[in-house]
């Protein structure tokens, strides 16, 4: 692995006295895996999944990303190094030196940029629907991402109406209705804050120099039919990472882990579960 590189200058000087929540669920001595959520998730929206790795014993935590949920929001207008020292201050205080790290979209990019701050940390990488680079080489595409996102709070709606309006255009057409269910109520109860500091930490996000110095196992995965990271995106994606693993779920869109839980949690379960990477002694 090669040194971390060149960080931007977004870091917040303190963190928040309080670590960012989380919910955890397996053996407290099994290797430890980080679920980090998507923009519209939180901690719950892998209980599925993390139950399943947890039946194999492994210890699974589910954070609530800063200014989501249960957790304290960062000071001033935190960017992507920001996001990644948060959860490494959640490592610092569960006293877990390593972690297997499992990033949906906006938890992908944390997962990089986390692993290029702290690289002996990271012991396999699981980066689901998540670009190493916030709108490729087209910044209109970037700018026309935020200007959806943001068009119905702009207009004065609340953040039930934006999931109403934006979920059915994220899932592919057979998604699970409950899950799709689940995808609606979880981003309704995002705060808007925190939604809006979310979006604003993807400005400039660019981490594929690192790619093709990643040396910790890493599957790749995302569904078929999504429309933000669609399948050529996670195809070079995992061409670009030595000896990564890619994985398709036909059919499924962006929220894959909603929309197939079956299969999602197979493909994790897969990669995660037979043999994990014990967790390593905090050196000196």
């Amino acid at each position: 692995m090669s040194p971390p590189l060149d960080l931007p200058a977004d870091l917040p000087a303190d963190l928040p006295a309080d670590p960012p929540a989380y919910v955890e669920v397996g053996p407290t001595d099994g290797p430890p895996v980080l679920f980090l959520h998507g923009i519209g998730g939180g901690k719950a929206c892998f209980a599925g999944p993390a139950e399943a790795l947890a039946a194999s014993g492994l210890r699974c935590l589910c954070w609530d990303m800063p200014g989501y949920g249960d957790s304290p929001p960062l000071p001033g207008r935190p960017g992507m190094t920001a996001l990644a020292g948060a959860a490494g201050a959640l490592l610092d205080h569960l006293g877990l030196p390593g972690v297997h790290l499992v990033g949906h979209s906006i938890g992908g990019m944390i997962a990089l940029e986390l692993l290029a701050q702290q690289p002996g940390r990271v012991l396999s990488l699981v980066l689901y629907a998540a670009p190493p680079a916030f709108g490729g080489r087209d910044p209109e595409v970037a700018r026309g991402f935020l200007a959806d996102r943001l068009a119905p709070l702009e207009a004065g709606q609340g953040m039930a109406e934006l999931a109403d309006s934006l979920v059915p255009g994220m899932v592919g057409p057979s998604a699970d209705p409950a899950g799709v269910a689940t995808a609606v109520s979880t981003m309704s109860g995002v705060p808007e804050a925190g939604y809006r500091m979310a979006l604003g930490a993807l400005d400039g996000f660019d981490r594929r120099p690192l790619l093709d110095h990643i040396t910790v196992p890493t599957l790749v995965i995302g569904g078929g039919c999504d429309p933000n990271t669609p399948r050529s995106t996670l195809a070079r994606l995992a061409a670009r990472i030595p000896g990564a693993r890619l994985k398709v779920i036909e059919r499924a869109g962006h929220l894959a882990h909603l929309e197939h839980p079956d299969a999602f949690t197979e493909a994790l379960v897969d990669f995660l579960a037979p043999s994990p990477v014990p967790t390593p002694s905090r050196q000196p």
